[in-house]
């Protein structure tokens, strides 16, 4: 996008009519309004600075939506390798969890999404991966709001199934190499 003062004018207005929705997402995945208060201006900061990636005319908020998704993970990656150690005694003896599993789960994750029916496929990537609400996946799709909903839900306890997750304790990891990541371990 070249920046016009006419363009820039429309891309905050824009930008600015997607905060509500934008903060009302960030809260559904944080939980904490202060959190996603923080979460919601490190998007907007990062949108504005790569406002020329951007092409009027497409979707801002799956645009804004995407950004604020991949920042939050990326401040949950941050977070799971911080570790307050004033003294450095931690990081003496600290191990690093070998990057193979992360690449290892990830083709598990996209086996287990290839199985998945091509409804339920699209459903989950439209709403999950895609930032879209679920009356625009409803639109994008030609079904009914409550069609979306139930194959997102189908979706995500399918994936579930195929991966054998029960809860938060299976990601991260594993527990022969979680002990030597954990604080529990030095002693």
């Amino acid at each position: 996008m070249t920046t016009t003062p006419d363009t820039t004018a429309s891309f905050k207005r824009e930008m600015l009519s997607a905060l509500p929705s934008l903060r009302a997402f960030a809260m559904s995945l944080i939980g904490r309004h202060d959190r996603a208060d923080d979460l919601v201006q490190d998007t907007i900061m990062k949108a504005w600075a790569k406002q020329d990636h951007f092409e009027m005319g497409t979707n801002m908020k799956a645009w804004l939506f995407t950004i604020l998704r991949n920042e939050l993970y990326s401040q949950m990656r941050k977070r799971g390798r911080e570790v307050q150690d004033s003294d450095g005694f931690f990081t003496e003896s600290l191990a690093q969890h070998p990057s193979q599993y992360g690449s290892l789960d990830l083709q598990d994750f996209r086996k287990a999404l290839e199985s998945l029916p091509s409804d339920q496929r699209e459903a989950i990537i439209l709403v999950g991966a895609s930032g879209f609400s679920y009356e625009e996946a409803a639109e994008i799709c030609g079904c009914a709001l409550g069609t979306i909903k139930s194959r997102v839900n189908r979706a995500r306890q399918r994936l579930q199934d195929i991966l054998k997750i029960n809860g938060e304790g299976d990601y991260g990891p594993d527990a022969t190499s979680a002990p030597l990541t954990s604080r529990a371990f030095v002693s």
